[in-house]
């Protein structure tokens, strides 16, 4: 009983240590840049989801180890909300 306790504390101290990722887009804008860090850079990546255009996102990216995407949670053809109630 000892040793399975023991397993399951090391087990959660192992994972919980472990990095997570979480959602890295946001649903705010239509364009992201995928901007990707060296291992000067701490190695690893991550997105900017705060471009109106795909030519803004790619004059900013202009340079750098970066990528210009759609956002893929921008709600494009979201059909608008019905009004429930009387017209006259």
């Amino acid at each position: 009983m000892r040793f399975s306790f023991g397993l399951v504390v090391i087990v959660g101290a192992v994972l919980a240590a472990a990095p997570s990722r979480a959602q890295t887009f946001g649903s705010g804008f239509p364009v992201c840049m995928h901007v990707y860090t060296g291992a000067s850079g701490g190695g690893g990546e991550w997105y900017d989801c705060s471009f109106t255009s795909l030519p803004q996102c790619r004059a900013t990216a202009m340079g750098r180890a970066a990528t210009c995407d759609l956002n893929p949670y921008y709600p494009v053809n979201v059909p608008p909300r019905l009004r429930h109630g009387r017209s006259g």
